[in-house]
């Protein structure tokens, strides 16, 4: 399985949801939540160019934010993208 990387908010639905897929897919994740840690989020920040949560890597790859896990299950990939090392 792959390394799953998630930085939330415990205030954010679009986070509640990307977490809820991502445990339905059995997928093992690392959260980092922001709230009211400026360093995390500034990290997050520099290293999606987004300021919003969530975003998403899987692996090394930046996958987004919720809209953008659901539209990677919706087309098929996000299950191979899980299992990839």
């Amino acid at each position: 399985m792959a390394n799953v990387t998630i930085y939330s908010s415990n205030y954010c639905p679009f986070c509640f949801r990307a977490k809820q897929l991502l445990q339905h897919k059995q997928a093992d994740f690392s959260e980092i939540c922001v709230d009211g840690d400026h360093a995390s989020r500034q990290q997050m920040m520099e290293k999606s160019g987004r300021h919003t949560v969530p975003q998403i890597w899987i692996g090394e790859r930046h996958v987004g934010g919720c809209d953008d896990l659901f539209a990677l299950d919706n087309a098929g990939e996000l299950d191979a993208l899980l299992a990839s090392n």
